[in-house]
């Protein structure tokens, strides 16, 4: 199994580094969770037999953590099974040299076999796929030495805030399993060096250098480049049973910083987030900011007063924007980014920006939104989407992308991401199952849609004494 179910006419991916099985091991807990017994085992027995982590070659740190370490964390702790958990901690291993740098921010892409330091260019822009830069890696002739360097396309070198922000849930577990601080101590001081710069207009940029420790550019996104670290304030708060004090109040700054900033409601009374380019807003919305409707939903469900009120109203008013977008398609799913400008709203204006690559940001902003208010509209827009899908992205081997929502008769991109199976099903599978499958009381949504547990003093692994 390669890392995303691929015909071999496609060029090659390589964001994963000579791993393979991503889409196994992304599938492993929605195998588990819809009672899928047979192929779980099938799965299982793969990642027993077959699932070699001694591998040379390039991979971004962000897809391994959030996929391959997020996949078998999640599947050990619903299982109890040995394997996973181990596997995890192997892998978790191969990922510390990335941390080798002045600062201790870690640089986005690591050599997997061998030791050094280099960089190299990659495609400027980089491919637009999956989250932040999953597939941007189109294998041209990349050096074979070199243990961990930055995106060629990133900034003067620097790293990305969605990756190096997007490791504390599965760093603790690690620290956690292992009886290893070391894990932990990585990602706590990632935090300590966003606590000592200077953050302009409260806002978070996406670029840092890891060597000075100073942001690179002005750019602000809660789509890519951006998205996953606030994700993952709120989401720390809440794995720490509530005593990540730190982690709330970065959220809530930084919630306040957008509110104020990049939130915004257009001509048609759509509210939407822009992004800002050094104090310009560009009005546009990726389809991956779309998660930030849940996002802001969960972290509302835990504030007081007014606040919670204001938080849900936003959450809710920004998942209808995103609604929009793919009910004012021809297929009725959502494009890659939509804009705000030029008498168009929710729509995407540029060819480049038209296309579905099976994204889950909507339907995971539908799952939060149903949990927390279970208003129907919320599984309607959801059947809506499982419509769609059947009807213009089901192909003979499984589920593609297609290259034009606004087509009738859309092209496939014969690509079916790892993501399908561990986000898109798995939160349209909660979004109609009773609310205590994976209750958001017990399990925080690693940004892969892998369920890690809420450190509840009595929690064990299933099937621990």
């Amino acid at each position: 199994p390669q890392a995303d179910s691929v015909p071999s006419s496609l060029p090659c991916f390589c964001h994963t580094g000579g791993l393979r099985g991503a889409t196994v091991i992304d599938a492993l807990d929605t195998l588990y969770i819809m009672e899928l017994e047979e192929e779980f085992q099938e799965a299982k027995q793969w990642v027993e037999k077959s699932f070699d982590l001694n591998v040379n070659g390039e991979a971004s740190l962000f897809e391994v953590n959030i996929r391959y370490i997020g996949g078998l964390l999640a599947t050990y702790y619903l299982t109890g099974e040995e394997v996973f958990k181990s596997k995890a901690l192997e892998l978790g291993e191969k990922l510390l040299p990335a941390f080798n740098t002045p600062t201790g921010i870690p640089r986005g892409v690591i050599n997997l076999g061998r030791q050094g330091s280099i960089s190299f260019k990659m495609p400027n822009p980089p491919l637009p796929f999956v989250k932040t830069i999953e597939a941007a890696s189109v294998c041209p002739d990349i050096p074979k030495i070199g243990m961990s360097w930055s995106w060629g396309w990133a900034s003067a070198g620097s790293s990305i805030l969605a990756e190096f922000g997007t490791l504390h849930l599965e760093f603790l577990h690690l620290s956690e399993l292992s009886g290893n601080p070391v894990f932990a101590e990585k990602v706590m001081n990632i935090r300590r060096v966003l606590g000592r710069v200077e953050k302009p207009q409260g806002l978070y940029p996406n670029f840092l250098s890891p060597v000075t420790g100073s942001w690179v550019q002005h750019h602000v996104s809660i789509g890519g480049l951006g998205d996953s670290f606030y994700e993952y304030l709120i989401k720390s708060w809440l794995m720490s049973d509530k005593k990540d004090s730190e982690a709330k109040k970065m959220y809530d700054d930084a919630l306040e910083a957008i509110e104020k900033h990049l939130v915004k409601k257009s001509a048609g009374g759509l509210t939407y987030i822009a992004e800002w380019r050094g104090g310009i807003l560009d009005h546009k919305m990726g389809h991956l900011a779309c998660f930030s409707g849940g996002m802001i939903a969960l972290g509302a469900e835990h504030s007081a007063g007014d606040r919670r009120q204001r938080h849900m109203e936003l959450a809710a008013e920004i998942t209808s924007t995103c609604h929009e977008s793919y009910a004012r398609s021809d297929t009725k799913l959502g494009p890659e980014a939509f804009r705000f400008d030029a008498g168009s709203e929710a729509t995407a204006t540029r060819l480049s920006e038209r296309y579905y690559i099976l994204r889950p940001e909507v339907v995971e902003s539908y799952m939060y939104l149903w949990r927390l208010t279970h208003e129907p509209k919320y599984r309607h827009w959801g059947w809506e989407v499982v419509q769609a899908l059947e009807k213009h992205c089901r192909v003979e081997a499984g589920f593609s992308g297609i290259r034009d929502v606004y087509s009738t008769t859309p092209t496939h991109d014969n690509m079916q991401q790892s993501f399908f199976l561990a986000e898109t099903l798995k939160y349209l599978y909660l979004l109609f199952c009773e609310d205590d499958v994976l209750s958001l009381e017990d399990w925080v949504f690693n940004t892969e849609a892998h369920p890690l547990p809420i450190n509840h003093t009595d929690f064990k692994a299933a099937g621990q004494p």
